[in-house]
């Protein structure tokens, strides 16, 4: 009976993991439909920062601008902006990010250029603390869902480093998102700008779907259109000028996508993680009532064999 008791207190124990991983799946589900939704509503100020920015260059050569963030410098030293979670239980998100970094931290050692760290999130920023890497700046308990103030905040932290050239560049390396079950370390440089990078593209947004039951995930194409502007068009300001102020906001507009993505890629691991533990979780349990079963069918058998031993005895 002292087994049959732990058996049935151990499925006990599992089912009510099975409810918090399975709740833990669905919460992620819903901040899913949130960042799509922002990314959505995001998209009208981008459109029209293209469309500016595309008018600003049939005016003038981005490439005789002489623009701070445009200016290529002699790399000697680098930024590393890491992009990774304030929590776990979300697989191998976190370490894949953190080892992409350390990975490119190295590569640039081998080069005999020095680094520095700007770090989001609490992960990240406890690996790297923890061996003494050079932290420049950190922030965590941000917005599950990035916001345009905090991407704006970062920002300004890479601009002062940019500009003050205590850095040459500033990479960036977050997760991209491609779908629930599969996202992407990448790395990205950020400034100096590339004036290629400044030309209206084609997007895609994501759409978190259910069909028969399962979450899914659709890409969508989004065509940027762009034209240019009216030649009579007079500008109050030099282009240049114009330019100069448009650029920090172009900057942050790229890095609150890259938030973006990368806060979606972390929900969808996390989705994936959880829906991983709750299907591992029905398994044990099936595994555990067979062995409840066969453990009381056999504690019934050896109760039936004592009194019929017992009535046989008494004969």
């Amino acid at each position: 009976m002292a087994n049959l008791k732990a058996i049935r207190d151990r499925i006990k124990s599992v089912k009510n993991t099975k409810k918090i991983t399975e709740a833990m799946r669905l919460v992620a589900a819903a901040r899913v439909r949130r960042a799509q939704e922002q990314v959505t509503s995001t998209r009208p100020f981008a459109d029209r920062l293209a469309q500016v920015l595309y008018g600003l260059q049939t005016r003038l050569r981005f490439e005789e601008a002489n623009l701070p963030l445009l200016k290529k410098r002699e790399v000697k030293s680098v930024g590393i902006l890491v992009v990774s979670g304030d929590r776990g239980l979300c697989g191998g998100y976190n370490n894949n990010v953190i080892k992409r970094a350390e990975m490119r931290a190295k590569e640039l050692k081998s080069q005999g250029i020095d680094y520095k760290f700007v770090i989001v999130g609490r992960k990240a920023l406890q690996y790297f603390q923890r061996r003494e890497y050079p932290i420049d700046a950190s922030y965590f308990g941000l917005e599950q869902i990035p916001t345009a103030a905090e991407a704006n905040k970062i920002a300004d932290e890479l601009l002062s480093l940019f500009l003050s050239e205590s850095v040459d560049r500033i990479e960036l390396i977050y997760t991209r998102f491609i779908s629930l079950v599969s996202s992407n370390p990448v790395v990205q440089t950020l400034l100096p700008l590339d004036t290629q990078g400044l030309e209206a593209q084609d997007d895609e947004i994501f759409r978190l779907t259910t069909r028969g039951g399962e979450f899914q995930v659709e890409r969508q194409k989004v065509s940027t259109d762009v034209r240019p502007l009216a030649k009579d068009m007079i500008f109050e300001q030099d282009p240049v000028q114009i330019l100069d102020s448009l650029l920090p906001l172009y900057l942050s507009n790229q890095l609150l996508r890259a938030l973006q993505e990368a806060a979606a890629s972390e929900l969808a691991a996390r989705m994936t993680a959880m829906s991983n533990a709750s299907d591992n979780a029905a398994q044990l349990i099936g595994t555990l009532t067979l062995s409840y079963n066969k453990a009381r069918q056999a504690a019934i058998t050896q109760e039936i064999l004592e009194v019929v031993g017992g009535a046989e005895a008494l004969n």
